[in-house]
């Protein structure tokens, strides 16, 4: 496991957040007393499964894993803290509310963008971290 720091611009309105990206053994120690997968996103940069999991011993754990097109294994598995993995799911959550049936251009920037833009920070700057 390997920790990296992602800053976000000024406009994201995040504070610097502190990522984990895990190697397989660690998602394996992680998640073995369960896993429960909460929902998923499709990016540009690829397809993301958030979960919360728990260890053997109760810990719980925050995670997301990215999954390059067309494979079975993921290609990045990135931990996070409660208060950055709620901002997460309050975002692809408030997506629902955004969406209240009024004619919106397809385009326009919404609380799903905003939470692919971050992710594309994170996958940025975890590049250079291996697990």
């Amino acid at each position: 496991m390997n920790t990296f720091k992602v800053a976000f611009h000024k406009e994201d309105r995040m504070d610097e957040m502190v990522v984990r990206k895990l190697s397989d053994a660690d998602f394996e120690k992680e998640t073995g007393g369960g896993i429960r997968q909460l929902f998923e996103l499709d990016t540009n940069i690829g397809f993301f499964i958030f979960a919360d999991a728990e260890s053997h011993d109760g810990k719980e754990s925050y995670l997301a894993l990215r999954y390059e097109e067309d494979e079975d294994t993921p290609s990045d598995i990135y931990g996070f803290e409660l208060k950055d993995f709620y901002e997460f799911s309050a975002l692809f959550l408030s997506q629902m509310y955004y969406d209240d049936g009024e004619d919106e251009e397809e385009d326009e920037y919404g609380p799903v963008h905003h939470l692919a833009h971050l992710l594309y920070h994170i996958y940025e700057a975890g590049q250079d971290a291996n697990p």
